[in-house]
């Protein structure tokens, strides 16, 4: 009896094509996009991809340097017209705000609350999406905006030059956060939102390099008031990303990612920071 044929067997499926990499965006792109969800500058958004994001989020620390010299020119506006240093810190205080529509402050607010309830990260991150502001909301921003314009009525009572340069280089280390914070390898906690946009586009480099020249602008903006500016002002950037890192790695643990709001919460802590540490190296 004759052996039948063994039956051939069946291809393998074909393999589906790889998805295709979102295409680099051009700095132009990159700009519309930090100005587009980070300020309300009226800038037209062309793309809103991966691309766009990562030159975006690199550049982050450029929004900031406009916020911050919006700020100073505020500050040193009611100055000029007689205001004592404690307006004119209320006023650059106020200004970031106005130029982010309370983004920032509202991301700090909802972030602590999360932290403070101590519930699960599905539970904290739900009360994060609520509109509402909690007790832990409202203490934080209390405390953190007092500490601002205390930091900035003390730099503007030292010289106008001291204050403006507090308020520049302060914004530009909230911004610069928020590079490190979009850097790869740090997740997002929802699928959704502003966070799951950004999360992880930014290579480790391009984030360390953005923080190199943020260090050196400070610092050379700070020699024009001697030794001590310097001092205050890479001290400001570097102290304000170490305690942001900090509060990033603890939301990581806390929330499992990062959103929108733990990028305010970012923002805002590095800018306090940057503040408080320009008036004690001053």
């Amino acid at each position: 009896m004759s052996t039948p044929p063994p039956t051939p067997s069946p291809d393998p499926p074909p393999e589906k094509p790889a998805a295709p990499a979102d295409p680099a965006a051009s700095w132009s792109d990159g700009l519309r996009f930090t100005f587009g969800t980070l300020t309300v500058f009226p800038v037209a958004v062309r793309r809103w991809d991966r691309g766009a994001a990562r030159a975006g989020m690199t550049l982050a620390p450029v929004a900031g340097l406009a916020v911050g010299l919006l700020a100073a020119a505020t500050g040193l506006l009611l100055l000029v017209l007689g205001a004592s240093p404690l307006l004119a810190a209320v006023a650059s205080a106020a200004v970031p705000a106005v130029l982010t529509r309370g983004l920032h402050l509202d991301g700090l607010a909802d972030t602590a609350d999360g932290l403070g309830s101590g519930k699960p990260a599905e539970d904290a991150l739900r009360i994060m999406k609520q509109s509402d502001i909690g007790p832990f909301g409202v203490i934080t921003l209390l405390f953190v905006l007092l500490g601002q314009v205390a930091a900035l009525s003390q730099a503007y009572g030292d010289s106008w030059a001291r204050g403006a340069l507090a308020a520049v280089v302060a914004a530009g280390v909230g911004r610069l956060v928020l590079t490190f914070a979009a850097r790869s390898g740090v997740p997002a906690a929802r699928p959704e939102g502003l966070g799951a946009a950004v999360a992880g586009v930014v290579p480790v480099r391009g984030a360390l390099l953005a923080g190199a020249g943020v260090t050196v602008l400070a610092g050379g903006a700070g020699a024009l008031l001697g030794g001590s500016g310097v001092l205050s002002s890479v001290l400001a950037v570097l102290l304000g990303c170490v305690c942001a890192e900090g509060v990033l790695r603890h939301c990581v643990r806390r929330f499992g990612g990062v959103t929108g709001d733990v990028f305010g919460a970012l923002e805002e802590t590095a800018v306090t920071v940057a503040l408080v540490a320009f008036c004690l190296f001053a």
